[in-house]
């Protein structure tokens, strides 16, 4: 029997675990961003639709195995806001879900902003009551995989129909998810980074090219801050670029702003050869600083850069007071463009390949659909729940669009002032959000984790051009960030230790105070001691 004093002992490293990578109230201020609203969703795993025992391959020894496999009974599934909420269908969603697998499923959904507090509240309260399955950011995967939260899938995985089936777009996905060889939770998708944006018309207004390393993407922002590149005839009147801090809460961090941080990274990462450092005492991340505060005092960075909301950011760039802006890539370029359009400024924009000195976007950790320790029958959740939903078919066009007549149509009709002709695929109107269309309902269609069967992805060619070749730049521009790591020195210092680095670095970037007198700073202020404690806790590991 499970104890008490085990889920206490979880609820101290979930709660150690905040601290060990802050800002994560729900999902990172892309998570919403990346996804849409709470009203549309993210993206999941699965595989074939096998019921009762089939398995889709002609080995005996692999049906003999799928045999054994218990279906379950009913399901539990702990989700935040990226799955259709109750007032957009749920109901209807888990209905059609249930006569698709004949399995009874209970959604636990929580308030989008409030789930990682509840979920945390969950954990804590003992084993008996963790739900079947759940979503988890890997601010919190890691610490829960260590704790003997989540159930160790690795098997699981690696014999499922899915991985076989050789429909799954980009392997290494699934593969960041992996612990010291041990996979605890399946990819909903791309994890996802940003992509750098730059106003096409402005570029053409001052007569430059698209940048290809940071001597030219400097000459940019100097001709965007300094000339008129929105032409109303006023020079200086506008700035390069703008971010939602310097610095992000969360992993990766540096994602607003690469052109300036290059290979620079704020804090514990691990070399090719195993050996973990921290990253804000080395070279790179002083001459970061440096040219971070070099543009700053240029005013290629917009002066309210420190205290910007990512809100602001897209506000102002759609007003075109700033030219350049690191976002989201897909469905975002289509929104912002269409944002700029409706503001009555030109639209076009140009996503742009890494400079040289970036060499690659960073690829967030995926999300995680993960099967705690407490399920009875993790092995047939597995099959009948994570599987399925990447099955080719009907449950994965459920889990990526919806029900049909609820979240999609097919219909002649008229949604949101666009006209449908028969037979053409398009999503319907929210009942959440009136005027604006569903456009998921869990997965992203325009960059799913696995593809449909041949012919069976009703949605497919209804995607923008513009959002689908918007996925394909960044996938083919990015590395995957590393997992976060914890042991208990990290729990016990990173959360004030990376208090002090954002300090040490708002301060030498508008404050004038020099990159020497902030390193002074890291080491009269504990700084050096809790990173050397830390750094020996992982590499004694």
């Amino acid at each position: 029997m499970r104890k008490k004093k085990y889920a206490a002992r979880v609820m101290a490293a979930v709660l150690a675990g905040v601290m060990v990578l802050p800002g994560c109230g729900g999902q990172s201020s892309g998570e919403t961003d990346a996804a849409g609203t709470a009203a549309e969703g993210v993206k999941e795993p699965g595989g074939e639709t096998q019921d009762q025992g089939e398995t889709g391959t002609s080995e005996q020894a692999e049906n003999s195995a799928e045999e054994t496999v218990e279906k379950p009974e009913k399901i539990t599934f702990m989700v935040d806001g990226t799955l259709v909420s109750k007032a957009n269908g749920q109901d209807e969603w888990v209905k059609r879900w249930e006569e698709l697998t004949g399995i009874e499923l209970e959604i636990i959904q929580p308030d989008h902003t409030a789930y990682y507090d509840v979920l945390g509240q969950t954990i804590a309260s003992g084993p008996e009551n963790w739900p079947d399955v759940l979503i988890t950011t890997s601010q919190y995967y890691t610490n829960y995989a260590k704790e003997g939260v989540l159930w160790d899938m690795t098997q699981a995985w690696e014999n499922s129909s899915v991985k076989k089936s050789g429909r799954i777009v980009n392997e290494n996905v699934v593969d960041s998810l992996y612990i010291d060889d041990h996979l605890y939770g399946l990819a909903t998708g791309p994890g996802m980074g940003c992509i750098t944006y730059i106003k096409k018309q402005w570029l053409d207004n001052v007569g430059l090219d698209v940048p290809t390393n940071y001597e030219e993407y400097l000459e940019v922002l100097d001709a965007f801050t300094n000339g008129d590149p929105d032409r109303n005839g006023v020079d200086g009147d506008t700035f390069g670029v703008s971010a939602a801090g310097f610095i992000n809460a969360e992993a990766p961090y540096i994602q607003y702003l690469p052109e300036f941080w290059q290979d620079a990274y704020p804090t514990f990462y691990q070399k090719e050869d195993g050996t973990w450092v921290d990253g804000f005492t080395e070279d790179s991340m002083k001459e970061a600083i440096v040219r971070l505060k070099e543009a700053y005092d240029a005013g290629y960075i917009e002066k309210e850069t420190l205290t910007n909301a990512t809100s602001d950011c897209r506000n102002k760039f759609l007003e075109d007071k700033f030219g350049v802006f690191t976002y989201w890539p897909g469905s975002w370029q289509k929104r912002l463009t269409e944002g700029l359009e409706a503001n009555g400024h030109d639209g076009e924009l140009i996503p742009i390949a890494p400079i040289a000195e970036v060499g690659a976007y960073i690829d967030r950790t995926p999300v995680a659909l993960c099967i705690t320790s407490a399920c009875d029958n993790p092995e047939g959740v597995f099959k009948y729940f994570l599987e399925t939903a990447l099955d080719g078919g009907e449950v994965q066009e459920l889990w990526t669009y919806g029900v049909e007549g609820v979240h999609w149509s097919t219909a002649a009709e008229e949604v949101c002032g666009v006209q449908y002709e028969e037979g053409q695929f398009h999503m319907l109107e929210s009942r959440e959000a009136p005027g604006t269309q569903y456009t998921k309902a869990f997965f992203a269609g325009d960059n799913p984790l696995a593809r449909f069967e041949e012919g069976k992805d009703k949605g497919a060619g209804s995607f923008d051009p513009m959002i689908l070749e918007s996925n394909e730049l960044f996938n083919a521009n990015s590395r995957p960030a590393q997992l976060p790591v914890s042991t208990d020195e990290m729990a016990q210092y990173n959360g004030d230790l990376t208090t002090l680095k954002y300090s040490i670095i708002a301060d030498c970037i508008t404050q004038g105070i020099s990159v020497e007198e902030g390193m002074k700073r890291f080491e009269e202020e504990g700084g050096a001691e809790w990173s050397k404690l830390i750094l020996d806790s992982l590499n004694q590991q």
